[in-house]
């Protein structure tokens, strides 16, 4: 078992005491922006080792008789159809699945706001989707006058041109699919619309990341930069609070630009002096009062950071993102003085793809490698070949291990393999006949029926959540599907596993 560098229930309960202190303090009512993920939280989970990834979603339902959410996204993201990486759907699939998600664990959705909404084809369709299932959406249009025209912002043809959302309960949670959704923007008009009601609301910010009472520098809070290069994020020592309390806290780039304009849109609307005097103290996070090992959540860190540099390096080579994107997270790669090789799993994969390729045992002149870490430390490695993908032959090598069962022993029976080559190529009449991962695990699901050690080797398929993961070349659809419903930390070289521009 992995030391732990953070301790969830210590976060916890120090967490959910300041969200309750900050309500009281602010009066009747809190609008509490949600930043990052609401649920499934993988990057912290990757960086704070212990982490639970849904610690959000425990502590609302600790707060659930007092708390209510709304969802946000922006229709800009449905039109373009923006992918969360970590489930690979976009972010209008993963508002739906965020929804059912929070009414399983018992939570009350108030409603959806589509924001920035513009009439585009596809916001339209999502919210007479949701319509139709009973759930209430609002569609806020983009501010006039922002960010610079106070004046406007802050009258009926600003915030008040946004229909207000009834709510009821003392804290009222904003939450989003990701960066960007509208989240403040709708937190700001609801406290327009509570203090013409003669309402005094309040407002607060809650973000795992940066964590403010850690260096500038440290491991964990470079590793937040390195999974916001696409939107030009970094941190800085945030001016605000050193002039008022000469004390360094850390904060990013875009809430210390915003804050100036933030602060006199609140006082507009309270008619106020202003209740904050930074953007720190705007937040309530409490992360890091609960790291209790700091050398773990250090290395952990550097890790995630290495996995950000793979991943954008492939972004770019897809298209995704621009140069500048890769080669910020490369920087910060090196600003910790670490290289791709310091995570453990490339070299073996490097070394398995060159063993292929002497061997020349590949896949229509490909050779790809592929490598994991298990739980014990221990790395099994996987190629290509005209029967396997290597992410299939990895996996497959990694549960015999983990079963005791004998390298010459095949899981796979050859009449299944036999039946599913039949179909591919005489069939579907499919370029390949070579088994992605999906189709593997299919496979061995069906070889499990007749055969004990595939069935003793597809129990052992869960003991891979959480596990590192490398292969020489990107994934194709079916080997990514596969690996995401496994659970393990995948990263790989920009390299593409098939000549082909199209790949089923």
């Amino acid at each position: 078992m992995p030391t732990i560098g953070f301790d969830t229930d210590k976060y916890l309960a120090e967490q959910t005491s300041s969200i309750i202190e900050r309500s009281q303090r602010l009066g009747n009512k809190l609008y509490l922006e949600f930043g990052g993920k609401i649920a499934y939280d993988f990057h912290a989970a990757r960086v704070l080792r212990g982490y639970d990834p849904n610690v959000k979603i425990h502590l609302l339902q600790g707060l659930k008789d007092r708390a209510e959410i709304l969802v946000c996204i922006y229709a800009g993201d449905i039109a373009r159809k923006k992918v969360r990486a970590d489930f690979g759907i976009p972010y209008d699939v993963d508002a739906l699945k965020l929804i059912d998600d929070l009414r399983e664990w018992g939570l009350l959705v108030r409603a959806v706001v589509i924001t920035r909404f513009e009439e585009q084809p596809a916001a339209r369709v999502f919210k007479a989707h949701l319509e139709r299932r009973g759930v209430k959406v609002y569609t806020h249009r983009a501010t006039r006058g922002y960010p610079t025209d106070v004046d406007l912002i802050v009258s009926d043809e600003g915030y008040g041109a946004n229909e207000f959302i009834h709510t009821e309960r003392p804290i009222v949670v904003v939450s989003g699919p990701g960066p960007g959704s509208g989240k403040l923007g709708t937190c700001l008009s609801q406290l327009y619309h509570e203090h013409r009601r003669g309402i005094e609301a309040g407002y607060a910010k809650f973000e795992t990341f940066p964590i403010w009472n850690l260096p500038l520098k440290h491991p964990v809070n470079v590793a937040y930069e390195a999974a916001t290069v696409e939107l030009r994020d970094f941190n800085l020592i945030d001016p605000f609070h050193l002039a008022a309390y000469g004390e360094q806290t850390v904060n990013y780039n875009r809430d210390v630009e915003v804050f100036p304009v933030l602060l006199r849109i609140l006082n507009r609307i309270t008619g106020g002096d202003a209740v904050y005097q930074s953007p720190t103290e705007m937040g309530v996070n409490r992360a890091g009062f609960a790291i209790v090992n700091d050398n773990v959540v250090r290395e952990a860190a550097k890790q995630e950071v290495i996995r950000r540099f793979f991943r954008y390096a492939c972004e770019y080579a897809v298209g995704l993102v621009e140069r500048e994107a890769a080669q910020r997270a490369e920087l910060l790669m090196e600003e910790l003085g670490m290289c791709a090789e310091d995570r453990r799993v490339v070299g073996p994969a490097r070394a398995a793809a060159a063993e292929a390729e002497a061997k020349g045992k590949g896949n229509e002149g490909v050779f790809v490698g592929a490598a994991i870490e298990l739980a014990d430390g221990a790395i099994s490695t996987g190629k290509n070949s005209p029967l396997l993908h290597a992410a299939s032959a990895v996996v497959l090598n990694a549960i015999k291990r983990l079963s005791g069962i004998p390298d010459e022993i095949h899981l796979l029976a050859p009449t299944v393999m036999e039946s599913i080559a039949d179909l591919k190529k005489n069939i579907l009449k499919m370029p390949s006949v070579s088994l992605d991962l999906e189709e593997t695990l299919i496979a061995l699901g069906m070889s499990a029926t007749a055969s004990p050690a595939a069935k003793a080797a597809m129990g052992r398929l869960k003991d891979l959540a959480g596990c590192e993961f490398h292969t020489t070349h990107i994934p194709t659809p079916g080997d990514e599907a596969g690996l995401r419903r496994l659970g393990v930390n995948v990263t790989s070289e920009p390299t593409f596993a098939s000549r082909s521009l199209f790949i089923s």
